[in-house]
């Protein structure tokens, strides 16, 4: 009886050990965090086996120095996310606030003490009242223009007591519910992949108050240039002109900064930018575009561009990063792929650092999660 017993626990650990993620049975606990946003999928789609953590995206400062009100949609999302706890018991699902076009009023509510205690019960409060394990901020940007947001001087002080409020809130109602120590709630934040960012930030600081820092190391080259690049790339290709920071310019600007690289966060795409009218040279890369600009899912890349079309897929291997060129439309695409992504990887690994992100979960959901299943794979090697 004993035996069979013991056989019959062995075989079960088997089972569970062998639904984990690759890198979860490696001992190797990197983090993989997944924004989802409001719209576009169901509670089966999300696979929490695949994840560690998942950041809604997003609640909005308001006026009033609290959060505005979540919408009865936002709701159901967070108890369909909750609920897959079930499933992966050791998921932390956390509510990011901000965004960009969401930060008008990050300034106002870190101005003062009373104001950032004000919002720090806010967000505390939501948090309560969705069972929720954290809060992400996504503040864009202190003392820096954004997407018509207040800033001032006095952010890049204020953004890091604005942080230690909502810690230490977070503290005192952990106290309470008895989640201390490796279950306390947690606060992370998003931050920019420029200097910029890092230069109007304390982040040496501020990070002492954050469990993740989440590094938007995407959007390199955005919709408002009218010159082509790789929006997301591990080192920009050093070609006239030169190009703007990679991904490990940015890592090493917030470790210079202070931010111990295990708490670190590499940001990935799950989408990619797309330039119109880009001049007929080096198969468009850091060309001139005069036309339209494009945002792809990788699934709509996948169904359509990828050597689809008269796009060709090219390879930089200074960047480490994939792109398209069209020599008939003049279009250049830069994205992301799962070569691109095992030298992330690679790269997260070689650094120590605590994992990575990606934005967002449902534009790699029709092709059977290419993009996910190759960063657990990547992460178990």
């Amino acid at each position: 009886m004993k035996r069979f017993l013991f056989c019959l626990v062995s075989f079960s650990l088997l089972l569970f050990t062998s639904s984990l993620p690759a890198w979860a049975q490696t001992g190797h606990p990197y983090v993989v965090i997944g924004y989802v946003t409001g719209n576009g999928w169901t509670k089966e789609q999300i696979n929490p086996q695949k994840l560690t953590h998942i950041n809604y995206a997003f609640a909005i400062p308001a006026q009033n120095g609290e959060l505005a009100p979540l919408n009865v949609k936002d709701d159901a999302n967070l108890a369909a996310l909750t609920s897959l706890r079930n499933v992966n018991k050791d998921l932390k699902i956390l509510i990011s606030i901000g965004g960009w076009g969401g930060c008008k009023y990050f300034s106002d509510a870190a101005l003062t003490d009373a104001s950032r205690r004000k919002f720090a019960n806010s967000a505390v409060a939501l948090l309560k009242k969705h069972k929720l394990d954290g809060v992400d901020i996504d503040w864009e940007y202190p003392d820096q223009i954004g997407a018509g947001n207040i800033f001032r001087p006095e952010d890049k002080q204020n953004f890091t007591l604005f942080l230690k409020a909502i810690r230490d809130r977070l503290d005192e109602v952990g106290k309470q519910d008895k989640r201390t120590g490796t279950n306390h709630y947690l606060l992370t934040a998003a931050t920019g992949g420029d200097t910029a960012f890092v230069n109007h930030t304390e982040l040496g600081k501020a990070h002492k108050y954050l469990d993740y820092v989440n590094i938007m190391t995407y959007d390199l080259y955005h919709g408002n240039d009218k010159q082509t690049g790789h929006h997301s790339p591990l080192n920009q290709s050093d070609k006239p002109p030169h190009a703007r920071n990679g991904s490990v310019s940015a890592v090493d600007g917030h470790i210079k900064a202070g931010v111990p690289a295990s708490k670190i966060v590499l940001g990935l795409p799950f989408y990619g930018r797309g330039w119109a009218d880009a001049k007929d040279q080096n198969n468009g890369l850091y060309q001139p575009a005069t036309g339209k600009h494009y945002f792809l899912s990788y699934d709509e890349l996948m169904a359509k561009y990828i050597n689809k079309n008269g796009f060709t897929r090219y390879w930089d291997d200074e960047a480490k990063s994939p792109y398209l060129w069209n020599p008939t439309s003049h279009m250049f695409i830069s994205y992301a792929d799962p070569e691109s992504l095992k030298n992330r990887v690679d790269y997260v690994k070689s650094k120590q650092l605590a994992g990575v992100m990606f934005w967002e979960y449902i534009y790699d959901l029709q092709q059977k999660s290419t993009l996910l299943n190759a960063l657990v794979q990547d992460l178990g090697k």
